[in-house]
């Protein structure tokens, strides 16, 4: 059995002469938030769309629980609650009359389904309005109350927090990471807002114009956040030999054709400074600096970041 709820390899979207999604490689594990993260229009929804068979890839190919989507039918979409997009329901009905026809149409898989698809969300106390009188956060609330309500296994969410109030976001953060760690639902998510998904994701995919930048744990994204000691030295290779042998020091990273930066005894940069002169290595700087999260998603998909 495949360790893996959702697996990509080289998935490709074009759309006439414009590639929405390009040869992608997403790795989803069982039982974990995963957040896909990128600008608005970087590709995330059009994966979203291919995952649950709404949009035919070009090329490439998909795998659920371990099944290819060639072979994965109709009726194993049961496993899978999602929200595309803006959620539609019938405007001249209430939330409880809405989903009380998807239930009918799904099959109940508890009594009190709608009831507690409505607490959760916090819609129960709403029992009288119609669908076409709520808000955009409520809206948003109601399409995440239809794609729980039979406890699926994969949550596939767009951009969930849209439109809520910083409760509603709050309220939905907690339940989602609730229903992950509890009730070992696998939670696929669509984020542009890096505070969101620093909050709630166990692993991050960087997309960019279709592109899969990265792919990571969040415990490594907040590793580029560590305090570090940053060396400008002309032998790169010379000065990375001298940290490992004569230091003990392995957590390092080569961030450019001259740049060394340590995030492990700082406190010994200027014992290490000395070592490199002795070696004749030239350091041109020495700086103790920072990095931000933000800083790194600028770094990967240039201009002005993701949020």
């Amino acid at each position: 059995m495949s360790k893996y709820v959702i697996e990509t390899k080289n998935l490709t979207k074009n759309y006439r002469n414009q590639t929405a999604v390009d040869q992608l490689n997403l790795h989803v594990p069982k039982g974990k938030i995963y957040a896909l993260l990128g600008r608005n229009g970087a590709g995330k929804t059009t994966t979203m769309k291919m995952l649950l068979n709404l949009v035919r890839p070009s090329g490439g190919s998909l795998y659920l629980f371990g099944e290819s989507i060639s072979h994965f039918g109709k009726k194993n979409y049961h496993r899978i609650g999602s929200i595309i997009e803006a959620p539609a329901f019938y405007e001249n009905l209430t939330a409880k009359e809405n989903l009380e026809i998807l239930a009918r149409l799904r099959g109940r898989h508890r009594r009190d389904t709608v009831k507690h698809a409505l607490s959760v969300v916090n819609l129960d106390i709403e029992s009288k309005k119609l669908f076409r009188e709520y808000s955009l956060g409520m809206k948003q609330r109601l399409g995440l109350a239809a794609a729980i309500m039979h406890e699926p296994e994969l949550l596939v969410l767009d951009e969930p927090m849209n439109g809520l109030d910083p409760v509603g976001i709050h309220e939905t953060r907690k339940y989602l990471l609730q229903l992950c760690r509890e009730m070992g639902t696998t939670i696929f998510i669509s984020s542009h807002v890096l505070n969101e998904v620093e909050q709630l994701a166990d692993m991050v995919g960087i997309i960019n114009q279709g592109k899969l930048l990265e792919e990571t744990s969040l415990q490594e994204l907040y590793r580029q956040s560590r305090r570090y000691a940053e060396f400008e030295v002309s032998d790169i290779n010379k000065a990375a030999l001298i940290l490992e042998r004569s230091f003990h020091i392995s957590d390092y990273a080569v961030t450019g054709n001259h740049i060394l930066r340590l995030y492990e005894k700082l406190d010994r940069r200027a014992e290490i400074n000395s070592s490199f002169v002795k070696e004749e290595i030239r350091v041109a700087s020495v700086r103790i600096g920072t990095g931000k999260l933000e800083d790194y998603f600028k770094e990967l998909v240039g201009g002005d970041g993701i949020g």
